[in-house]
């Protein structure tokens, strides 16, 4: 079965979400979401109403990657949290129904907005209060109490960018078509540069920006962020600084940057500005070492859509744009670089 049709599961996938979750009733079809590069993800309706299917994607998959079920652990966990986030129903580990691991869980009628620059608005204000509520929400998702959401073992403790350094550096390699000079001197400059350990740890996303947050369809309140695929335990900063790198991205349709858009005319808040506004919201003062935090940001994103292209080269990715986002990885390897 590929990533794109459920349809010759959906006998089978009625039968069994009938018998896991209260109220459902089929028969049931199910449409793939445009976007995303990692987990297919599905609309199912049926006659109880309507719901959402994350699955992970059939095939050969590198170690540790698409871990739908580690998503459907924090969603579950921070559902009495400050964080929005949509409601899970039940998590499949039995993947004879519709051949891997899938998760099915509540459908929000939100807004998404794909493109940074927010086109779908012509007013200043209403692309500033977008930004500031991303912001408000990812102090909220720091500020959660992993203790008492049932993460203390969610991810492991210290060294969090030693670890990930070491595990993108796997991930790169293992799936790396071709040498790219830039990669290959980051692989060696991060980990002899890492910053002393303040101590900080937190549920951070691991993906946070904004196409992973459905928005309200009459304010610019966040409903749910989604994508949870790549959160653990890990630092805070990492988070902040994976979204600001977007800041340096250029506007390329595979990379959604903001370089070179005269964002102060668009209501988007300067870099300085959304730090600044996050450290309020977290009662520091500043953040050392900034710019580390931006070359490891612009490193893992390399990394990652490495990972896409390698999946679309094998027959597995999730959407049609993967070779074109692949095709970016040198570019974004080098502003990392030239951030040093």
């Amino acid at each position: 079965m590929s990533n794109t049709n459920l349809s010759a599961d959906a006998i089978k996938l009625a039968r069994y979400l009938e018998a896991h979750i209260n109220g459902f009733k089929g028969p049931l079809t199910a449409t793939k979401f445009p976007g995303g590069q990692s987990n297919p993800t599905f609309h199912l309706k049926s006659a109880s109403g309507d719901y959402v299917l994350r699955r992970k994607p059939p095939g050969e998959l590198l170690q540790s990657a698409h871990a739908v079920d580690r998503e459907f652990r924090v969603i579950r966990a921070l559902a009495t949290s400050d964080v929005p986030v949509a409601e899970g129903y039940t998590l499949c580990e039995d993947e004879s129904v519709i051949g891997s691991m899938f998760y099915v869980m509540e459908y929000i009628d939100g807004r998404v907005f794909w493109d940074p620059k927010i086109p779908e608005f012509g007013g200043h204000s209403e692309r500033a209060a977008i930004y500031n509520e991303m912001n408000r929400v990812l102090a909220a998702l720091h500020s959660v109490d992993v203790d008492a959401a049932g993460l203390t073992d969610f991810g492991k403790p210290g060294n969090y960018y030693t670890r990930q350094i070491s595990r993108w550096s796997k991930q790169y390699r293992a799936a790396e078509t071709e040498a790219i000079e830039a990669m290959d001197h980051l692989i060696t400059w991060l980990p002899a540069n890492l910053p002393a350990d303040d101590g900080r740890v937190s549920l951070v996303h691991g993906d946070y920006r904004l196409d992973n947050m459905l928005f309200h369809r009459s304010d610019p309140k966040v409903l749910a962020v989604v994508d949870w695929e790549l959160s653990t335990l890990g630092h805070p900063y990492a988070d902040l600084a994976y979204q600001c790198a977007q800041w340096r991205l250029p506007a390329y349709p595979e990379l959604k940057g903001l370089a070179g858009i005269d964002r102060a005319s668009l209501g988007i808040p300067a870099e300085e500005d959304y730090v600044a506004r996050y450290c309020e919201r977290q009662n520091i003062t500043a953040i050392p070492a900034w710019s580390f935090y931006l070359v490891f940001s612009c490193f893992r994103f390399a990394a990652i859509i490495q990972g896409v292209k390698k999946r679309a080269l094998d027959g597995n990715a999730s959407s049609d744009g993967a070779i074109n986002m692949g095709g970016a990885v040198p570019l974004v390897a080098q502003i990392a670089v030239d951030l040093i």
